[in-house]
């Protein structure tokens, strides 16, 4: 039986139940991580709950854990699931309270929930690449945020499969962001390019491996704008998440990158990649 973490308890699934005045089910009102497990090691988790915490702080929520002590519930949560390869989901809201905009007086405690659930490494995809279409950015202009505020994600997600894609890459105005569910990054003459840090997009744990990654093979990595055209006419293309790793874009709105095959700067990313999850899953 799937064990799932709700307020201090490990509950049966079926017994993982939530309240319908809970903030975050009626306004979105709260924040989430989402954890690799790779051979039932935590990757990079500690940079994960960092940023978990700073979105807490953010929105004005105290969780009342530390970084500590959240790697800590997330690793109980794997031994009762006995995961070995997959991933963590966590979630805080502001709590259960009668339905007002503004913040519970007094405040409430917070609502915690976290599953778990296995899954491979996307192996064929990482090696032949994927497709990705462009789109304009309509979301809200807290990106940095990892909110659960996700509605404009699940409408460029949802453009993205109806055209056969695995991502949508949104754009302000003529200004690439970042995909739905990733970060985006453009290869020209061996250098890598990526929107920089602000609250225009989140600043992906994955980005953070990329580009440590890039110091190790001593890769350019310049954080600046690019626009739509720059990113069709780059040498590579990827995208880079939790899930997805780094994972190659070989066709962008039906238009081939690189002839339609991965490209040597992205398979070093990706071999450095790997060794990185080696050295930080814990």
């Amino acid at each position: 039986m799937t064990k799932v973490f709700i307020n201090g308890e490990f509950l049966d699934e079926k017994d993982a139940k939530v309240s319908y005045e809970d903030r975050g089910y009626v306004f979105g009102d709260g924040i989430y991580e989402y954890i690799r497990v790779y051979e039932g090691k935590l990757f990079t988790v500690k940079e994960h709950f960092e940023r978990f915490l700073r979105s807490a702080d953010e929105i004005g929520l105290d969780l009342g854990y530390t970084v500590d002590e959240l790697i800590d519930l997330v690793r109980q949560l794997l031994h009762q699931n006995n995961v070995k390869n997959g991933g963590i989901y966590i979630q805080a809201t502001r709590g259960v309270a009668p339905r007002n905009h503004s913040f519970p007086i007094p405040s409430v405690k917070p609502v915690i929930m976290a599953f778990t659930k296995s899954y491979d490494r996307p192996y064929e995809d990482l090696d032949k690449g994927v497709f990705g279409v462009t789109t304009e950015d309509i979301r809200w202009l807290r990106c940095d945020i990892k909110s659960l505020n996700l509605l404009g994600n699940v409408l460029a997600k949802e453009y993205a499969v109806k055209y056969n894609a695995t991502e949508a890459i949104q754009h302000r105005g003529e200004t690439v962001t970042e995909g739905a569910s990733s970060n985006v990054y453009a290869i020209k003459d061996g250098v890598i390019y990526t929107h920089p840090i602000n609250n225009y997009i989140l600043n992906g744990i994955t980005r953070r491996v990329i580009k440590w990654v890039t110091d190790d093979y001593n890769i350019p990595f310049i954080e600046e704008t690019f626009t739509v055209d720059f990113l069709k006419n780059a040498d590579e293309v990827i995208i880079s998440s939790t899930s997805a790793e780094v994972m190659p874009i070989i066709k962008l709105d039906g238009e081939n990158i690189n002839k339609g095959k991965v490209g040597p700067i992205t398979r070093q990313l990706q071999e450095g990649f790997k060794k990185y999850i080696e050295s930080h899953s814990i």
